[in-house]
């Protein structure tokens, strides 16, 4: 039986298990959405299209599963371009819908006609402009297998009008062949074997983990290797609640606003382990004297990534699920005494502080949540000083928890990011840990996450600069702070209340606990406008072009 182009592609998506779909409807996309209309399909409706692309993005870093975002042609298409990005540099699976303009008219310059095929190229894994209703079942089915399998990432599927309106007998797969696209899930033995050899010969080794580690399900298989053979464990920014923060073994963040002490074991240890991560600038400062001592195992799904910024001593491609599971057999039980008590002593010796005297500060509210939630709540961030301190100060204990954008450092992600993880997860609490400059990027998005009754809590810390610009030229222009202040306007609470959702304005260091409790309780969006300290800073503190061991702020 016949149906059209849209009716094809609905129940495609269905058929992949789509439940929801962020979006924003226009004349392009008219067809599809007059189907979705009786759908079983959830749609929640952004008041942005890039909103919408970072919704589809904290939706699948929140799940597992692959976020789904649609926009119309043009502009809308466009729009979902800095959220593609976003994915991209983190390997979040998302598949994009986008409308475009009929067959007849491409090329043309026509109304609200983007290329945006060619626009996307450098940041999908693949994408497609479909020309043949017959042909949407396959390539959907094709456009979530790539997108959620090996290296994850973003697949956009772009769809003429006329195309949406054609008849065609659709035939929905139930399996696909990719001649050309065969990822790696088993690693070599001979690699395996090597690997383990390394770490049963080390006396000084170190777990560096990426965001790989969460996207292959590894937790388990993370902190099993790490307990057998007591080795401590620092973590990528993507890789954070892979493994507890709480566990005697972990050191946190690595990197340019890492803690000393992950960044000072890292520079002493004999072997370095890495899981899943792409040792990114941000990570290692000045790459020719990152872990200057070790030898240096790579496990990664993606073969590109070994031995493209540091040389690599033993490489092994595959998922990291399945590889740690043949390597843990192979690795001895090891106490490892001498090398925990030398890190237990940086950690003791330099650990994260900040000065308490007595004015609001941005990391005691980060310590404030992660205390009442009991480190089990969804954290969303921005980016800047806000993600930072969320990242050093928060705890986690449980996989997922942490959506963050690393690679590409989209400011505005972090709320549309955390309605995505809350639609997500209906039963989790979900937190925004924002700054008062990137909230206002999308802060539109308050009418949807009250409209649709998803109750993110967002914690602004307003310090009234763009802070980690303001911070650097603090650090490196003599204090010329050029257009980085920001402060007084909008007035936060009365914006939260014009939108339906609650507000507050806390001040005072003995308010904060009792108003993250009462946003907790109450119901609704709650927005908490925490005015801290204008010019505190983020330290420890790499210089760029630095080793990681030589940190600003810091003893070491």
């Amino acid at each position: 039986m016949k149906a059209s182009g849209a009716e094809i592609l609905i129940q495609a998506l269905i058929q992949e298990g789509v439940d929801t779909i962020f979006g924003y409807p226009g004349g392009a996309v008219l067809p599809i959405y007059d189907v979705l209309y009786d759908s079983k399909i959830r749609h929640i409706l952004t008041r942005h299209e890039q909103g919408a692309a970072h919704a589809a993005d904290g939706y699948a870093r929140a799940t597992g599963r692959t976020g789904v975002c649609m926009a119309t042609s043009g502009p809308g298409a466009t729009n979902l371009v800095t959220g593609i990005a976003t994915a991209y540099m983190d390997s979040v699976p998302v598949v994009a819908i986008t409308g475009q303009v009929a067959t007849s008219l491409l090329g043309r310059d026509s109304f609200q006609e983007a290329d945006i095929t060619g626009v996307t190229i450098p940041i999908t894994k693949h994408n497609y402009l479909i020309k043949d209703a017959k042909d949407i079942p396959r390539i959907v089915k094709e456009a979530f297998y790539i997108a959620s399998t090996g290296r994850p990432g973003p697949v956009l599927i772009d769809i003429p009008k006329d195309v949406m309106t054609m008849q065609a007998e659709p035939r929905y797969l139930t399996s696909i062949d990719l001649p050309g696209y065969k990822p790696t899930y088993k690693g070599h033995v001979k690699q395996i074997r090597e690997a383990a050899a390394a770490i049963n010969e080390a006396t000084r080794p170190v777990i560096y983990a990426g965001g790989g580690v969460l996207k292959s399900c590894a937790s388990e298989e993370l902190r099993t290797l790490a307990e057998k053979a007591s080795i401590p464990v620092v973590v990528t920014l993507m890789g954070l609640s892979s493994f507890p923060s709480d566990h005697p073994l972990f050191l946190g963040l690595l990197g340019m606003h890492g803690t000393a002490y992950a960044n000072l074991a890292v520079t002493e240890c004999d072997l370095l382990i890495t899981l899943g991560a792409r040792f990114s600038d941000r990570t290692t400062g000045k790459v020719e004297d990152f872990a200057p001592k070790a030898k240096v195992i790579h496990v990664d799904i993606d073969p590109a990534e070994i031995g493209k910024n540091v040389k690599v001593d033993v490489p092994v491609v595959g998922d990291l699920k399945n590889v740690l599971s043949e390597l843990i057999p192979l690795v001895n039980p090891v106490a490892r005494r001498e090398w925990n008590d030398i890190v237990d002593g940086l950690k003791k010796r330099m650990p994260l502080s900040y000065q308490r005297d007595g004015n609001l500060k941005p990391q005691y509210v980060v310590e404030q949540i992660s205390e009442v939630t009991g480190g089990e709540a969804i954290i969303a961030t921005e980016v800047g000083q806000n993600q930072m301190w969320a990242a050093q100060y928060g705890k986690f204990t449980r996989p997922r928890s942490f959506i963050s954008s690393g690679g590409l450092g989209t400011m505005g992600y972090g709320f549309p990011a955390a309605i995505g993880a809350q639609a997500g997860c209906p039963d989790r609490l979900v937190f925004d840990i924002a700054g008062d400059g990137s909230i206002q990027m999308n802060i539109q998005e308050l009418a949807t996450a009250v409209t649709y009754n998803l109750p993110v809590k967002i914690a602004i810390l307003n310090n009234g600069y763009l802070g980690m610009v303001r911070q650097w030229q603090e650090v490196f222009y003599d204090k010329r702070y050029s257009y980085t202040s920001i402060g007084g306007v909008p007035d936060f609470v009365k914006l939260a209340e014009a939108y339906g959702a609650v507000g507050m304005r806390i001040t005072d260091p003995a308010d904060v606990r009792p108003a993250i409790e009462e946003a907790i309780r109450t119901p609704n969006v709650v927005v908490m406008d925490f005015r801290v300290a204008p010019e505190e800073n983020v330290l420890p503190m790499v210089p760029p072009n630095a080793p990681i061991n030589k940190m600003i702020g810091s003893e070491a």
